[in-house]
């Protein structure tokens, strides 16, 4: 268990990508925080994603792997508690 905390640097443009591969992984996914960084921004906005995550470390690490891959996104796993 864990978090798996995801920067853009534009949001508008990373989304769809980032978003079929959340919904890839959305059997791992327990929570869903998304923060709107800069309100009145209307281009290359930035955006943060909170994800609580639940799955082995592997797996977690391979979902950071291919979010970091994404152009644009920065992605940290932080492992909490291991079984």
């Amino acid at each position: 268990m864990g978090t798996i905390t995801i920067l853009s640097g534009d949001r508008h443009n990373s989304s769809e990508a980032m978003n079929k591969l959340l919904t890839k992984h959305g059997h791992q996914i327990m929570a869903r925080l998304g923060v709107n960084v800069v309100p009145k921004c209307t281009e290359r906005c930035p955006g943060l994603i909170a994800l609580a995550v639940d799955s082995t470390r592997e797996e977690l690490e391979e979902i950071t792997k291919e979010l970091k891959a994404i152009p644009d996104i920065k992605a940290t796993l932080c492992i909490m508690l291991e079984e």
